[in-house]
């Protein structure tokens, strides 16, 4: 069982998502969604590899920004949103669970 919860993660990351996008985020939000579930799970993921020994610290940071930067994709498929905006959500959402996350695994890894 993972001390993360990968749901409040997402509904975390989305609210504050949604803050930065503001007038796009009706357009947005699916696809905000779905970019952050996954990165929810990437951290659960790393959480249990780590706690199984399996994954470096090293290797756990290269995981999440894989996911961080599936996740731009995912957002820069919208027409009107920018990098700028696109890495200023992404972000802002890994800034709200940034404590939650660094504390649970026990090193920096947002």
């Amino acid at each position: 069982m993972t001390a993360i919860d990968a749901s409040q993660l997402v509904s975390d990351m989305l609210k504050a998502a949604q803050d930065v996008l503001g007038r796009k985020w009706p357009d947005a939000k699916d696809y905000a969604e779905t970019a952050f579930i996954e990165i929810g799970e990437a951290i659960v993921f790393i959480e249990m590899q780590r706690a199984l020994g399996k994954m470096s610290i090293e290797k756990a940071r290269l995981h999440l920004d894989i996911q961080k930067n599936a996740s731009k994709s995912i957002l820069l498929t919208l027409e009107g949103l920018g990098l700028v905006a696109v890495e200023s959500a992404i972000n802002e959402a890994l800034r709200v669970i940034k404590d939650t996350v660094n504390t649970t695994l026990g090193f920096a890894l947002i």
